[in-house]
């Protein structure tokens, strides 16, 4: 069975409803990036960050698996499957994919603010009150603009152990997961699902398409080939 890594970015959850970083209409308007996504900020004015969070993962806690999420799922029959997400969702999990790495981190998560390690799953709101065990104050489990991406190490290693890897609803322009495809095998075939995909390289091949769409289409050929063994 061949190994499948797949780089997942904002655009597949957007068509599950939530808002992406990047499009104009997205979730930072009106958010000066400053104030709800740094160390500074949370250390500046931690409840105007835990509201922004809070409000974040009400809307994804209501949002539903797409179709794009459902057809990876489906792929772990054919392909040891290695999601490697950039979204801060579930929506991954909750389609049935057993093998998820977020790098940028994840809502239903905190952790303590005097140890990164000690993180704890979280449902609902989070209020300014709430301490860890140690009585410590917590915070969200996301990796904060300016902080290093703790997993990346391990994603690289998932990416250039992949036989395939395939990328999707990302503009990989956001760094250090923008360089992960410079890891894949020379051999491995290279996918890429985005409807306004901004990569040249011959050795990519595009699927100029949403998530919705591409990523089923996608997966049914990779399902074909992996019968045809």
């Amino acid at each position: 069975m061949k190994t499948l890594a797949v780089l997942t970015g904002a655009g597949i959850s957007a068509q599950s409803g939530l808002q992406t970083f990047r499009d104009s209409d997205g979730l930072w308007e009106g958010y000066r990036v400053e104030d709800v996504c740094t160390p500074e900020a949370f250390a500046r004015n931690p409840q105007a960050v835990i509201g922004f969070y809070n409000q974040r993962r009400r809307a994804a806690a209501a949002a539903v698996p797409n179709a794009a999420h459902k057809a990876l799922a489906d792929l772990e029959k054919y392909y040891r499957v290695r999601i490697i997400t950039q979204n801060v969702d579930d929506l991954h999990e909750r389609a049935g994919s057993s093998s998820v790495l977020h790098l940028h981190g994840e809502l239903g998560k905190l952790r303590s603010t005097a140890d990164e390690t000690d993180i704890i799953p979280w449902q609902g709101d989070q209020t300014a009150a709430d301490r860890d065990r140690h009585g410590n104050p917590l915070r969200p489990h996301i990796v904060f603009f300016g902080e290093a991406v703790p997993l990346m190490d391990e994603a690289v290693r998932l990416v250039s152990a992949a036989d395939i890897v395939m990328v999707v609803g990302t503009s990989l322009q956001v760094y250090p997961a923008a360089s992960l495809l410079h890891y894949a095998r020379a051999d491995a075939p290279l996918y890429l699902v985005d409807p306004k995909p901004n990569i040249t390289s011959a050795r990519v091949e595009v699927l100029a398409k949403t998530a919705a769409e591409g990523v089923p289409q996608l997966a049914a050929e990779l399902i074909a080939a992996a019968r045809r063994g």
